[in-house]
């Protein structure tokens, strides 16, 4: 129903934001995140969001890119999550981070969400590991400005990736692997490959 309302920061709660528009103010449940990032009240803000419709639930969901949203989605999917869920887990990580802990099956890390036990994530990963890529990740942190991982970081990474798993390493070692890697503008393929190799061994 709603693509985004833009309009002006009238209140910062708890879990909430108010935005008005024409008058009109719009009680918006964000993450936990979002509230750090938001300028002071009076600024001009524009939130993303999601309508959340069940017999007596009637709740606008907010975020602060399209990329957020379309997680948030994702996560409502996820048997057991629901909303609230979904909001406490893009409170506690951002979108790469879920990311590359799905693809690295890394339960440790989305258990670091509020109410999401070993099982929860566990079921997380395998619902959503069909359904992100690190190629998402990368377009991702493009679109927010490219000094989050600089297309020469990407490249290597990337390559890198493609030759762990010719080499016959399962794409979640991979992912995991290079996650630990400090890669920066001056890395190459080759140094990154053999830091990996290297790390992998001592699995």
């Amino acid at each position: 129903m709603y693509s985004y309302i833009k309009g002006t920061l009238e209140e910062i709660l708890e879990d909430c934001i108010v935005v008005e528009n024409n008058g009109i103010g719009y009680q918006i449940q964000v993450p936990l995140r979002i509230l750090e990032e938001l300028p002071g009240r009076g600024a001009e803000v524009k939130i993303y969001t999601y309508l959340y419709v069940r017999e007596d639930i009637f709740s606008l969901f907010g975020f602060s890119s399209r990329d957020e949203l379309a997680m948030f989605k994702l996560l409502l999917n996820v048997s057991g999550i629901g909303p609230k869920g979904a909001l406490g887990i893009l409170s506690a990580l951002s979108v790469n981070d879920i990311r590359f802990a799905v693809i690295s099956e890394d339960v440790k890390t989305i258990s670091k969400a509020p109410g999401i036990g070993k099982k929860s994530a566990q079921r997380l990963i395998i619902e959503l590991k069909d359904k992100v890529s690190l190629e998402d990740a990368y377009e991702s942190a493009l679109d927010s400005g490219a000094e989050v991982i600089p297309e020469t970081t990407q490249v290597v990474k990337k390559e890198a990736m493609e030759a762990l798993v010719a080499l016959g390493y399962s794409s979640a070692d991979a992912a995991k692997t290079l996650s630990g890697i400090d890669i920066s503008d001056d890395s190459d393929v080759e140094t990154v490959l053999k830091q990996a190799l290297r790390n992998m061994s001592r699995f």
